[in-house]
């Protein structure tokens, strides 16, 4: 064994181990923090077209009735009425067509206006009793508001109250607000199973995504019957 020289390479080159092994383990984090990034955008937009109830809108202060519409008390006792989120993700775009003028008188459950999509339209129904004192004109030329700002610049009309705790009193507020939206998507979805086999020849053209969420805007290309339906099961 004369002249064998045993040399401990981890002893002389272990520094250089070290920082091998340290220069990976700041490269593994950073590797998965960019992988991330870089799918966030598709991710993103898969989310943001799909309906679920944490996307709703449901400002607190805010009551909604049963007929897919809202109102609002202003600090002047004057009201303002619009349609709900969940109604507009459901519809996609649309245009109105104001039935009432300032001056007239409204009761709550009463035809208040009409949307309108291609050929096909719902009408909605007032959730306050009270006399219009305004409409918003702006949505003739800026429909997209109604969608993009319900609760803001989106609201449909002003009107002064004649019965407001009456007329809120069965409606939803926060939280229980928050319950039924909820409770309404569910029901939109067994309300297509049954809707669409009955009036279309292809179901298979209503698409969920994977997990039975609802893609955006599901009524904008289906046909008249199936709003019809809607206006019944929902609406009125």
């Amino acid at each position: 064994m004369d002249g064998f020289t045993y040399t401990n390479i981890f002893a002389t080159k272990g520094i250089e181990y070290l920082a091998i092994i340290g220069f990976f383990l700041l490269l593994i984090p950073f590797w998965i923090l960019l992988t991330r990034k870089s799918k966030s955008p598709e991710q993103g937009q898969l989310s943001s077209s799909l309906i679920t109830s944490k996307a709703l809108r449901i400002p607190h202060g805010i009551f909604f009735s049963k007929f897919h519409s809202w109102t609002f008390l202003e600090r002047n006792g004057l009201a303002k009425v619009g349609l709900d989120d969940l109604l507009l993700h459901l519809t996609g775009e649309v245009n109105i067509t104001h039935l009432k003028q300032p001056g007239q008188k409204v009761k709550k459950g009463e035809l208040l206006t009409q949307i309108n999509h291609h050929g096909k339209s719902l009408h909605i129904f007032s959730p306050i009793s009270g006399v219009i004192q305004q409409a918003n004109e702006l949505l003739t030329e800026e429909p997209e508001l109604m969608r993009e700002d319900p609760y803001r610049q989106g609201w449909i009309y002003q009107i002064k109250p004649t019965a407001w705790k009456a007329d809120t009193n069965t409606h939803f507020l926060a939280e229980d607000a928050s319950k039924w939206a909820a409770q309404e998507l569910i029901r939109f979805k067994d309300f297509l199973s049954i809707s669409v086999n009955q009036h279309l020849p292809d179901p298979s053209q209503v698409v969920l995504q994977d997990g039975g969420e609802l893609v955006e805007h599901p009524m904008a290309e289906l046909p008249p019957e199936v709003w019809q339906d809607f206006q019944e099961q929902f609406l009125t």
